[in-house]
């Protein structure tokens, strides 16, 4: 990838935004931000991510919301990008419980913005995040991309679903190719505030207990996040064909036969139970935590756990980052940034 390349991402204040487009400008491309900045989680971390890409001469960025279709519109014509990765959202599962309506507008009325502007400049390639918590109440594990996503259990998960289903409609309606990508439990230095894996952190070096809920028979499939932006990389060269260009797709593949789309899962493809992770936190940190063991919470999946198998297969490409190796680069990141 070259200067040549103009990328347009979303969510670049966002944790995930800000280390894919670290990579891509790297790599030597364009970068073209938007980040409503808005403060679900401390601003100022995320102006920090933002003051470290504004170091390359070779990213922009605006902060606005994806709801405001007059900016959004006039900053795209203006860039007039090759491709678009769209990650901004309105996250967090208990959030959406709690104010539905933030979910339907950043999540449903800005995706709508950034499809409508992806069709009118015919991008080569849209790509969207949506989310392994689609899965819901899915106990075919583990998760492929074909298996049932009908039972959503949270209002967020409902609007991603909705995503898949809206860009579907479009990369029939107007050719245009899109891949949607089911991320899974992503962490790594620079993480979100909000995640399990930084409010432990925390809770044990002030020697607060730590809420494990379902007693700790919980099990996420961690995604280090410098995996998950490798695969995004990779899966931007990844075009998803139009109908009637190319052989049927494989069954392995979840190419749809009626538009260039497509859903990647991306995930480490490993299922790790809540207490080892709290365990290899406490191994990082040197120190035990005071356990508080509580109930189900309203809105969470028991289990999550990827299939990378088709991921792999278009990209030769697997995350595979041990989850105490990652811990102890969150850790020393942490560490070093609240200067604990």
């Amino acid at each position: 990838m070259d200067s040549t390349q103009r990328i347009l991402v979303t969510g670049t204040g966002g944790f995930i935004g800000f280390h894919l487009a670290r990579l891509l400008l790297a790599e030597g491309a364009r970068v073209q931000g938007y980040d409503g900045m808005t403060d679900y989680y401390d601003v100022a971390l995320k102006q920090r991510r933002h003051a470290m890409l504004l170091q390359h001469e070779h990213f922009t960025t605006k902060e606005a919301l994806l709801e405001d279709r007059e900016t959004f519109d006039a900053l795209v014509d203006d860039f007039a990008p090759d491709m678009i990765v769209h990650l901004a959202a309105q996250a967090g599962v208990r959030h959406s419980i709690d104010n539905p309506r933030a979910f339907l507008e950043a999540n449903i009325t800005g995706t709508f913005n950034v499809m409508e502007a992806a069709r009118r400049l015919e991008v080569k390639h849209l790509l969207m995040a949506s989310s392994s918590s689609i899965y819901g109440a899915n106990t075919d594990m583990p998760f492929a991309e074909t298996g049932a996503t009908d039972r959503p259990l949270s209002i967020y998960a409902a609007t991603k679903k909705a995503n898949e289903g809206m860009a579907h409609a479009y990369a029939h309606l107007w050719g245009l190719p899109t891949t949607m990508f089911r991320f899974f439990t992503v962490y790594g230095p620079w993480g979100r505030p909000d995640l399990a894996l930084s409010k432990f952190v925390e809770a044990i070096l002030d020697g607060r207990p730590i809420d494990i809920y379902n007693h700790g028979e919980m099990y996420r499939d961690f995604t280090c996040v410098d995996d998950l932006v490798r695969a995004i990389r990779l899966l931007m060269d990844c075009v998803p064909p139009q109908p009637g260009t190319a052989p049927p797709p494989p069954d392995w593949d979840s190419l749809s036969p009626a538009a260039p789309y497509r859903v990647v899962n991306i995930g480490n493809s490993e299922k790790v139970r809540l207490l080892d992770f709290v365990e290899a936190i406490e191994a990082a940190l040197g120190k035990r935590a005071v356990r508080n063991y509580m109930g189900m919470q309203m809105g969470d999946a028991p289990a999550t756990w990827a299939d990378a198998t088709l991921l792999h297969r278009l990209t030769g490409y697997r995350p595979q980052t041990d989850i105490h190796e990652g811990i102890a680069r969150f850790v020393a990141w942490f560490r070093d940034y609240h200067g604990r």
